[in-house]
């Protein structure tokens, strides 16, 4: 428990860390903390994580990852995504037909896809994701689990889903948490903890919307004790 009364920084290279070293290091949780955060904000992770483990997190996440997963994941945490609000139009109508050609052709691996990624802007993102949709009729993350799901496919899928909307994706985990059997209180408390101070109300809203019932009351149902008022405690101050 003591991770989470960390400063979010160092909480972030602990999540981190701890990710990478389960046997089967998890993708989602370097997902979720590289392509949420601001090119800042990561940065300052990755100083906080090399203070803390005397190494990079770039070489624990290659040391412990292999193949297309690792060039997916080294990208993701090397970046310094320009963070400003200007989009290239002719850009996003390129990249979203590359992005659709790889999926059509099941070439999920390609390079181009990873360098689309890993490397533009958040609101360029947003914008090829958009040409996307309006050029398939499909958006292109319900159409890349549409082609399969092996474990790249559903690494490109949690990408995608935090950089263009991730109130839906955290969301989503919180669902999956609870409804488990056997709350995945890891889960659980990491989406609660982290997104209390950026938009913890929006995903409230939205669980509520999606599933008619209130988190907070979703959350006190499946916990007890000390830690189910640490969690409603956090949720409350955001009602």
């Amino acid at each position: 428990m003591y991770r989470w009364i960390l400063d979010p920084t160092d909480r972030y290279a602990v999540l981190a860390h701890v990710a990478i070293k389960k046997s089967e290091t998890d993708y989602n949780v370097i997902v979720e903390i590289s392509s949420t955060l601001s090119p800042e904000e990561l940065l300052a992770v990755r100083r906080a994580y090399q203070l803390r483990y005397k190494h990079s997190l770039e070489e624990d996440l290659a040391a412990h990852t292999t193949g297309d997963i690792r060039k997916l994941l080294v990208a993701l945490v090397t970046t310094y995504r320009y963070d400003g609000s200007e989009i290239n139009a002719k850009l996003a109508n390129s990249e979203a037909d590359i992005l659709h050609d790889a999926i059509k052709d099941k070439a999920f691996n390609h390079e181009e896809v990873i360098r689309i990624l890993s490397t533009r802007s958040k609101t360029q993102l947003m914008a090829t994701f958009n040409r996307y949709r309006d050029d398939h009729g499909i958006s292109i993350s319900k159409n890349l689990l549409d082609a399969g799901a092996d474990d790249f496919q559903k690494a490109l899928h949690v990408v995608i889903r935090c950089l263009n909307d991730p109130k839906k994706y955290f969301e989503k985990v919180l669902r999956h948490a609870i409804k488990r059997t056997g709350t995945d209180e890891d889960a659980l408390t990491r989406v609660i903890v982290t997104r209390a101070e950026r938009d913890l109300k929006d995903i409230k809203e939205f669980y509520y919307k999606k599933n008619s019932v209130h988190l907070e009351h979703a959350v006190a149902k499946e916990t007890s004790g000390d830690y189910k008022a640490f969690l409603v405690t956090l949720l409350g101050q955001e009602a």
